[in-house]
């Protein structure tokens, strides 16, 4: 579970995110990593990092859609602390993801992750 002052709830932090971060696709997620950006509201040193998640009825129904929320969160969770502070995180499903295990989304995760550290910064 995502500590509410780490989770995304507004809806221009998720457009920010999609639309000015990295993309990393992979064949189940699709990661969406925005380091902290100078000016931005969310770049402070004390800001948490940030992780949402977007699970469309493509995926499947609401159970396997909710079965997969659950599996991306447990995944994210740790992860954000590799974040530097004020990063904001987003992962959307794809309709593969209903039938990965989580061991599958993890993988997925973290490469889609790592791949973003590489080409844009944001580690500490």
């Amino acid at each position: 579970m995502l500590a509410a002052e780490n989770r995304v709830r507004r809806s221009a932090d998720f457009t920010s995110a999609v639309r000015r971060g990295c993309r990393a696709g992979g064949r189940r997620v699709v990661v969406h990593l925005l380091p902290p950006v100078h000016g931005d509201e969310h770049e402070s040193r004390d800001a948490p990092v940030k992780g949402g998640l977007v699970v469309s009825r493509a995926v499947g129904t609401a159970v396997v859609r909710t079965s997969v929320k659950r599996r991306l969160r447990h995944v994210l969770a740790p992860l954000l602390d590799d974040l530097a502070p004020g990063s904001l995180v987003v992962l959307r499903a794809t309709p593969a993801a209903a039938t990965a295990t989580s061991a599958e989304l993890a993988a997925d995760v973290e490469r889609g992750i790592a791949r973003c550290l590489r080409e844009r910064g944001g580690r500490r």
